[in-house]
């Protein structure tokens, strides 16, 4: 999806080599980082393509959306296009409105600002820009789903059952089980990067208190985890 990838895979890729100087700095950067959709699912991707060239020694993904097809399409059900779709589509046309004198010298833009819903938007400028035969091409290649398989360092992931950006039947656990280095954590309620606690939620989440061990475990046994992998 648009608001699920902005850059191309390979130039995400790029850019992450060339950040990356400190192993352990760089878990923290890209851990505190991902917290935007865009971010969460670009670095699974990278895990995915970089394999055993990764230069980290842990990764926390939370709420990440794994197969774009079915995130777009649990997204365009009559409720959540009402309040997500449409929302997020006119921001999407709004940053590509922004820059019009220069985007409608290579695109349709007044096709893109009649798209109804993220798929549309996608189909129209999107996939076009990054150079994609088709939309379904890009969208394939921007899920995670296909590339779990490969990550080669610890990765952490946490999911909740009830977040509508990243549906419970899409969540890629039969290929989890088949990679001893991602655990994945599934919980029935949370939403999209909520995972509130308690009767007045004002203090940190549960998602903060799986990052702080995660964390926390990565540094105190990073020896051990070198003889993983």
């Amino acid at each position: 999806m648009a608001y699920a990838q902005k850059y191309s895979s390979h130039t995400y890729t790029v850019h992450i080599d060339q950040l990356i100087v400190n192993a352990y700095a760089c878990a923290f950067h890209c851990c505190f980082y991902n917290i935007m959709t865009p971010c969460r699912m670009m670095l699974a991707n990278y895990l995915g393509r970089k394999g055993s060239e990764v230069r980290l020694k842990g990764v926390v993904v939370f709420s990440a959306g794994w197969d774009v097809f079915e995130c777009t399409a649990s997204l365009e059900k009559p409720l959540d296009r009402f309040l997500f779709n449409s929302y997020l589509t006119s921001c999407l046309q709004a940053s590509v409105d922004r820059h019009r004198t220069i985007l409608e010298k290579k695109y349709d833009i007044d096709h893109v600002m009649k798209a109804k819903t993220i798929r549309e938007f996608d189909e129209r400028f999107t996939s076009i820009m990054f150079g994609y035969p088709s939309n379904d091409d890009y969208y394939r290649d921007a899920s995670p789903i296909h590339k779990i398989k490969s990550v080669q360092v610890p990765m952490l992931c946490l999911n909740a059952a009830d977040d509508v950006f990243s549906p419970n039947h899409a969540i890629p656990v039969e290929a989890v089980k088949q990679n001893p280095n991602v655990a994945l954590l599934i919980t029935c309620h949370g939403g999209h990067i909520g995972f509130l606690e308690g009767l007045w939620p004002r203090q940190s989440t549960y998602m903060d208190r799986v990052f702080r061990q995660f964390t926390k475990a990565v540094f105190e046994n990073g020896n051990g985890l070198d003889d993983l992998y």
